[in-house]
């Protein structure tokens, strides 16, 4: 782990009060660098204000409260993946989540059409991402639950999603767009609108299932849509530095946010991805201000308490 770079004081004192809206740390059905008690407390040491704990197949709001007890002053919260571990687009499920707190609902993602079909290879020398395993062994099981589907053959967004959508719009959930194509995340986006949900993130549009042009970025901008710049992507392999620095630029700073997607045990420590990040992008040239906005100001409208619970 020591061939890990080391973030600088300056990146570390620039993302100071930041959320990481995007972790996979233990408890979880694979490994993981650190669990979430630990990380809590990194992140207190570091001065970083929380985290959501993302996992592909269970819910995490419960974990996350007990977190929160344990470490006071660091905001743990939970989230949930509608893949088919999850029952799928289960509005009873995203209820019951908000209900316990939760933040952030992910759209399908090892469990989306997108990602079962898609034929997009990693760049050479790029590091495969873990829950392809597990997903393997469940092939071999014969347990693989059935695709997720977010759009109906004609493109246009059912009536279960947007079951989905209105009660993440009455919880004041954060809408993140998980594995989905660019078109399916274009019509739950603009569907998601139309049901009320006030805040939106579109998940690595750099990912390698994802690869979204940055004429797609912009549009989801225009609608109002955070677009997730996830730190691991770049660092594993998936895109180059300059072509996500491109992206940004092209799109915006202002519609960026920053995450890490880290807990990988391979990869670096968790609390470390975000001032990795913004070192990286101080020496492309971006400005402090850019760095504060998509680390900082963004990571806490999205982390913040619902607005109200109609």
């Amino acid at each position: 782990m020591s061939e890990h770079p080391v973030p600088s004081a300056a990146a570390r004192a620039l993302v100071a009060g930041a959320y990481d809206t995007h972790v996979h740390i233990a408890p979880d059905v694979m490994a993981r660098r650190i669990d979430d008690l630990d990380l809590a407390r990194r992140f207190a040491e570091v001065g970083l204000a929380g985290f959501v704990v993302k996992s592909h197949y269970v819910a995490t709001a419960e974990r996350a409260a007990v977190v929160r007890k344990a470490v006071p002053g660091v905001d743990v919260l939970g989230a949930i993946t509608l893949n088919g571990s999850m029952g799928g687009m289960n509005p009873a499920a995203v209820e019951i989540a908000g209900r316990q707190g939760a933040r952030i609902v992910w759209m399908p993602t090892v469990d989306s059409r997108n990602q079962r079909s898609s034929v997009a290879a990693d760049l050479p020398g790029s590091t495969p991402a873990m829950w392809g395993a597990l997903q393997a062994d469940l092939v071999a099981q014969g347990i693989v639950p059935e695709i997720v589907e977010v759009v109906d053959a004609d493109g246009t967004v059912p009536e279960n999603v947007r079951r989905v959508l209105r009660v993440m719009a009455r919880h004041d959930l954060v809408l993140a767009t998980g594995h989905l194509s660019g078109p399916e995340i274009l019509a739950v986006v603009r569907a998601a609108r139309h049901e009320g949900v006030r805040r939106i993130v579109v998940t690595h549009p750099e990912f390698t299932s994802q690869r979204l042009p940055v004429a797609q970025q912009r549009e989801l901008a225009a609608e109002g849509a955070l677009l997730e710049r996830c730190f691991t992507t770049p660092y594993t392999g998936k895109v180059s530095w300059s072509d996500l620095f491109d992206n940004i630029r092209q799109v915006g700073p202002e519609h960026s946010i920053l995450s890490s997607d880290l807990g990988q045990p391979f990869n670096p420590p968790v609390e470390d991805g975000l001032p990795l990040f913004a070192d990286r992008l101080l020496a492309a040239g971006f400005t402090e201000q850019e760095v504060h906005t998509m680390a900082v100001t963004n990571s806490r409208f999205v982390a913040a308490a619902p607005a109200t619970t109609r």
